[in-house]
């Protein structure tokens, strides 16, 4: 059927048939490596990925510990403030009271008006 020129002829051909074909696989890359290739990336891109999601969770706790922190320091100040105006309130109406029993006069002041100057 084929005669041995022919079988030769073919042979080159097929030959040169797998150097395009190497050619063509090296000069874009191998198809399985380039899979191999995006699959490794993708493991790589999803773990930064979650990384940087678990720092972005660490930022975002001790932000809110901090201020948490922050609020509790200006609660006990305000506390301290209030409770120091409340002692000066106290001391000014002893102080008062003191100076009209020294002269003599009666302080018309009951509890239900101390309770407001309180309040207020």
């Amino acid at each position: 059927m084929f005669s041995i020129l022919d079988t030769l002829k073919m042979g080159a051909g097929l030959a040169a048939g797998l150097m395009l074909y190497h050619l063509y696989a090296v000069s874009i890359g191998y198809p399985s490596a380039a899979r191999q290739a995006r699959a490794g990336y993708v493991l790589v891109a999803e773990k930064s990925a979650a990384e940087a999601q678990a720092a972005e969770m660490e930022r975002q706790r001790n932000a809110a510990a901090e201020a948490g922190e922050e609020h509790r320091k200006r609660l006990a100040a305000a506390e301290a403030a209030e409770h120091a105006a409340k002692d000066a309130l106290e001391t000014e109406i002893q102080s008062y009271e003191l100076q009209l029993s020294q002269k003599n006069r009666a302080c018309a002041v009951t509890a239900a008006d101390r309770q407001w100057l309180l309040r207020h």
